[in-house]
């Protein structure tokens, strides 16, 4: 919730407050005139009433509507803002290397590298279509993406000899390179290239004899 708004509509004093020092930058003075000293009894039940209102409103068994606005006390309801965290290149680059070996260590025949560019619009259109074909392999294919601009791949890059994105390696279940795509000329080229890959590597499966 937020804080009490510079200046309330009313001021209140809790009964623990009694021995703290008055804060002088605040707008409310409670120090009570000796001339109504002698009604603080009045003053102390009109405080248990309000009191007694707030704790019942803070209560965890009330429901709050956030589309319906609070009792105003000075008190706004704020629905709570989503954490989309970025990932900073170091993360991104760890996250992606924990899913390389997650591929190579899950026993699948096969695994694809994408090596891809954030900058790179022919490799955002291609999104769709790695997922499907991984989707429709994924009982023995792994893909895993590997962002060329991030210096925690600059091993790979230069193992694969990566100069071009997006480039896709071929990698065995032991991790070892058979072959990539080519300088990608069009979207057309590189889904043939990737097409390509897949065959290459794909089991062939057993026909049953009738």
């Amino acid at each position: 919730m937020d804080s009490t708004p510079k200046h309330p509509i009313f001021c209140l004093k809790r009964p623990w407050d009694k021995n703290n020092h008055q804060n002088p930058k605040s707008p409310c003075n409670l120090e009570t005139p000796w001339l109504f000293k002698s009604i603080h009894n009045v003053g102390l039940f009109a405080f248990n009433f309000l009191d007694s209102a707030l704790k019942t409103l803070d209560s965890p068994n009330k429901q709050l509507n956030p589309n319906q606005p609070l009792i105003d006390v000075g008190m706004k309801w704020k629905s709570p803002k989503p954490t989309n965290k970025k990932l900073s290149p170091a993360e991104q680059g760890e996250a992606e290397n924990r899913a390389l070996a997650l591929a190579l260590s899950s026993g699948k025949y096969a695994t694809v590298m994408e090596f891809y560019s954030p900058k790179c619009r022919l490799c955002n259109s291609l999104l769709d279509f790695v997922m499907e074909i991984e989707s429709r392999n994924s009982d023995w294919l792994n893909i895993v993406m590997a962002d060329a601009e991030n210096e925690k791949w600059l091993p790979e890059l230069l193992h694969y000899d990566v100069r071009y994105v997006p480039c896709f390696v071929l990698l065995d279940k032991d991790g070892r390179a058979l072959a990539k795509t080519g300088v990608p000329t069009s979207r057309m080229h590189v889904v043939a290239g990737l097409s390509y890959l897949i065959k290459m590597k794909q089991p062939q499966k057993k026909q049953t004899r009738h």
